[in-house]
């Protein structure tokens, strides 16, 4: 039998397999090392890059300064200035209500009536006591040429007694009645000729009272002091009204007012164009209809919302009614040097930018107003930058700044559209 090698004989043999297994891996890594060094040498280079910057495309506008005629909006409250209260005369009960809110009715028409009995007892009682008068009047005629005899006997009886008396036949008694007696008839005769002199003053008031309450008769049967129409009814038949209890109103129908704020700047501008005779005109758009009205006053007093402006409506406008909240274009005098832009010109509300060099340039505006052209609605600008033939960026760009590069392009389909 062999014998097992010894121990020595396979240390040496170990050795060599470690370092084996130590180098490998250093071996595998300098050659992916020398691997990538070597496509890192051999690739091809990019295209070098190049920024640029990115140009809008804008629509614009050239624009030319123009004496125009600016439109303010406004809003408002429909009014009757000369709305009138039909209001009961007398106490008494309502007979008949012949009419109905919102009704058109025209001069003279019967709108409702009281009854009858509750007017008629008034008048003939007062015809009554003027027929009185009257008989008293004659009486005191006739009982004062009575008394006057009377004065006259009572004057003679006197005159007797004095002269019995001063022949010391008769009593100082019997004088003293007679002057008593006197007195008593010329006091009588008096107050007689008083009485019938008074006459004709309470004639009169009786006489005035009649006409009143002839004129109360009359009006139980209340009717339109002109062509209206009815605001509202605030009775029914079988009501028991009072002296003056309001029944109905009424109001012309030719006569109203649009009542607006407007602006303290703006009242200013309309108010030299009132003291001009300048016609100021406003539209007023009503359940799809156009109505035209126009600036009749303005009121002497502002508040923190503006001034009160009281525009006239057409005469023929009779379907609007009271209270009804409506808008209006109102034109106001016209202005030179202004400049008419589409809305989406502005941006910020004050400022609009101009083309120059292909870059933008922001401009501060004042709004003066608006106006239509056609079925466009276009604001009004005024600028000292904004000369003839300056180009004016149309697009909304809400990326706008100082200096943006921009290119003009022909008008978009859709207004305002930004392309890029």
């Amino acid at each position: 039998m062999n014998s097992p090698p010894p121990k020595a004989s396979l240390v040496n043999l170990k050795r060599p397999c470690m370092k084996l297994k130590t180098l490998l891996p250093l071996l595998i890594l300098a050659l992916a090392v020398i691997g990538f060094m070597a496509l890192k040498a051999t690739r091809s280079q990019p295209a070098p890059v190049v920024i640029q910057e990115r140009v809008w495309h804008v629509e614009t506008q050239s624009i030319q300064p123009e004496t125009l005629q600016p439109e303010l909006t406004l809003y408002g409250r429909i009014e009757a200035p000369d709305r009138v209260k039909i209001a009961a005369p007398v106490s008494g009960r309502v007979l008949n209500v012949l009419v109905r809110d919102g009704e058109s009715v025209q001069a003279g028409q019967a709108l409702a009536e009281l009854d009858a009995r509750d007017l008629q007892p008034r008048v003939a009682q007062i015809k009554s006591d003027i027929e009185r008068e009257n008989l008293n009047l004659a009486n005191d005629r006739a009982a004062l040429k009575q008394e006057q005899q009377v004065e006259q006997l009572a004057l003679s009886s006197l005159q007797r007694n004095e002269s019995i008396q001063a022949q010391k036949l008769g009593s100082q008694a019997a004088t003293d009645t007679a002057r008593e007696q006197l007195a008593r008839a010329r006091l009588s005769v008096l107050q007689r000729q008083q009485a019938i002199a008074e006459a004709p003053s309470r004639l009169a008031q009786l006489k005035s009272k009649l006409d009143e309450a002839q004129r109360d008769a009359e009006r139980g049967v209340m009717s339109a002091p002109f062509a209206a129409r009815i605001g509202s009814v605030e009775v029914a038949a079988g009501d028991q009204v009072t002296p003056g209890q309001t029944m109905l109103t009424l109001y012309p129908a030719d006569a109203l007012f649009l009542r607006a704020k407007v602006p303290v700047p703006q009242a200013e501008i309309l108010r030299r164009g009132l003291n001009d005779g300048t016609p100021l005109l406003a539209r007023i758009e009503f359940n799809g209809k156009t109505t035209q009205a126009r600036l009749e006053r303005l009121s002497g007093e502002a508040d923190a919302r503006g001034v009160d402006a009281l525009l006239k409506l057409d005469a023929s406008t009779t379907q609007i009614p009271v209270g009804s909240l409506l808008s209006a274009q109102l034109a106001l005098p016209a202005q030179d040097g202004l400049i008419a832009l589409p809305y989406s010109a502005l941006h910020g509300g004050t400022r609009v930018y101009l083309l120059r060099d292909g870059r933008l340039h922001a401009v501060e505006v004042k709004r003066v107003g608006e106006m239509r052209q056609g079925e466009q609605s276009r604001i009004l600008l005024r600028a000292a930058e904004l000369v003839p033939g300056a180009v004016v960026m149309t697009t909304h760009l809400p990326n706008a700044i100082e200096g943006l590069s921009v290119t003009p392009v022909q008008a978009s389909n859709v207004p305002g559209e930004a392309r890029s």
